[in-house]
């Protein structure tokens, strides 16, 4: 569509919201446009301008469980998307030497069950089966330890009741606000550099315009709305609605429109990250269905194991580490393989902007807000974004109601996510550099502060967590605090009183399931080989 076929799109309709800026592409630009696409079809004019010399940072190829709902909402079935992306299973957060040196745990998606009013986690307190809540409690656990698939090679998944949608064009389409408090078993490791090649096709298939040039310039009105960006090469490209997908950089949000930065670095202080790309043969190395933390000196490490590549990367405290050090920290962890492997070097903008929506100009991605990577929040932050961009879409200029439930609810899940990545430094045991000693004095959010002291009384649950949608439940909370071991978490006192036989013979059930999974399901080297040659 050329540009004056979108213009002729707003004649007779002044003021409507028909022209849709993406600026900057990778994996917040694409996902954007190709969700924009999906929901409005040719009701909307998209255009992606993006340029040819900035890729894609590449930190963010771990996933939230609630991820599936974007490729449901596109129509597009695992097998469509997930061999062009090198894309693995994701079961679970490994948390190794969070404790002390050799321990690990898991932060898996499951949802933990509770007996007769009181989660299990509380009656693993009072009545500990082994050492490990996580294996007591989830059957995840066991089977990331033993490195298997969620499904079956004929593509069932682990559980039969699991809720999944079809992908024909007369199915309705599940979003992420519609299963809040669900939990599907996995999430998924790909490329981000794959996957936005491959969502460049998808939205371009589907009418998005594809600009590669630099932007020049951005333009104000009068009323201080964007009303257009001028490129190097392809002039003036004008909209009514602009996004602003250009990373750290913020270049329209901050830059244009002038729009604060709330930092998080007075209780995030990791500002920086060293990334190795290293060959993986899955011949013969295992493809381990978990986003593996390992902890370190100053921070931690990443593992994430993708069908042609380990992606690794150091995250780390600049105050506490320099970035020679940490790569060499990094290639020493790795080993032998990293020797030819080129370092990319990051540095990291941990907040958000005050408001992701200012005008008519939506920040998404990194330009929105980050924390760094502990959990996999960045493509959860980019989809939630989308999907409210969706459900806040604006008819024009005037409706500062919708823009304003938005920057509350993207404002609410950025806080709520640094509420929980501050727990895990706090909560854990460790405590052998200074790096780690300051993270039990470091301030926390005030209101965590107040929940930590609760917690050491009562497990977590839906009453006493961060109480706006920030897409971890309760159980995400119990899971850390038992795991890291750096709290005296004491059971309800109630339990000393109650019988105990169901909660008993839960914990047995979980032991049964697990072990028969664990005989039953393949591992994931073996469904993505079967995977692949189907494709």
């Amino acid at each position: 569509m050329t540009q004056t076929d979108a213009a002729a799109k707003n004649l007779g309709d002044p003021g409507k919201t028909r022209r849709v800026v993406v600026v900057g592409g990778g994996t917040a630009g694409w996902m954007t446009a190709s969700y924009l696409t999906a929901a409005f079809g040719d009701k909307i004019d998209v255009t992606v301008v993006e340029s040819a010399q900035i890729g894609t940072i590449g930190v963010g190829e771990a996933t939230f469980s609630d991820i599936r709902h974007f490729f449901e909402f596109l129509r597009l079935a695992e097998s469509d998307w997930m061999p062009a992306c090198n894309a693995t299973y994701k079961l679970a957060v490994r948390f190794e030497n969070w404790r002390e040196p050799g321990h690990h745990f898991y932060h898996p998606f499951e949802q933990m069950g509770s007996i007769d009013g009181f989660p299990l986690s509380d009656w693993w307190l009072r009545h500990p089966r082994t050492d490990r809540f996580d294996k007591d409690c989830f059957v995840m656990a066991s089977l990331c330890d033993a490195q298997r698939s969620p499904r079956y090679l004929d593509g069932t998944p682990v559980d039969q009741g699991v809720f999944e949608t079809g992908h024909g064009e007369e199915t309705a389409r599940a979003t992420m606000a519609e299963y809040q408090g669900a939990q599907f078993p996995y999430a998924y490791h790909f490329e981000a550099h794959l996957l936005a090649k491959f969502l460049t096709k998808y939205a371009t298939d589907r009418g998005a315009r594809h600009v590669v040039d630099n932007v020049v310039d951005v333009a104000l009105d009068e009323h201080g709305f964007i009303s257009h960006v001028k490129t190097a090469e392809h002039g003036e490209l004008a909209g009514d609605l602009f996004v602003d997908c250009t990373g750290f950089r913020g270049l329209l949000m901050n830059k244009a429109l002038g729009e604060p930065f709330i930092s998080y670095q007075d209780t995030l202080p990791n500002d920086s990250a060293v990334a190795l790309q290293v060959p993986l043969d899955m011949d013969r190395e295992p493809l381990r269905p978990c986003t593996t933390a390992t902890a370190q000196e100053a921070g931690w490490i990443w593992t994430i194991p993708l069908i042609s590549r380990i992606g690794t990367g150091y995250v780390y405290a600049s105050d506490y580490c320099e970035p020679e050090e940490a790569e060499r920290v990094l290639r020493e962890f790795v080993g032998p393989e990293a020797a030819d492997v080129e370092a990319n070097h990051i540095r990291m903008r941990i907040g958000r902007s005050r408001r992701s929506w200012v005008n008519n100009c939506v920040a998404v991605g990194l330009s929105s807000g980050f924390v760094e990577p502990l959990e996999s929040t960045g493509i959860f932050f980019i989809h939630h974004a989308i999907e409210q961009m969706v459900k806040y879409f604006p008819s024009g200029r005037d409706d500062d109601r919708l823009r304003n439930m938005y920057n509350r609810s993207t404002a609410n899940v950025m806080d709520g996510v640094r509420e929980f990545l501050c727990l895990h430094y706090r909560a854990a045991k460790r405590a052998d550099t200074q790096y780690w000693k300051d993270t039990k004095t470091r301030p926390v959010p005030e209101a965590l502060e107040e929940r930590l002291e609760n917690w050491k009384y009562k497990v977590p649950d839906a009453e006493t967590v961060y109480p706006y949608y920030h897409g971890l439940p309760p159980y995400s909370y119990n899971c850390i605090l038992l795991g890291a071991g750096g709290f005296d978490i004491r059971h309800s006192p109630a339990l000393d009183l109650a019988d105990e036989t169901a909660a008993l013979a839960e914990f047995e059930r979980i032991r049964l399931k697990a072990e028969k999974l664990v005989q039953e399901l393949p591992t994931q080297n073996e469904y993505f080989a079967k995977m692949r040659e189907s494709a």
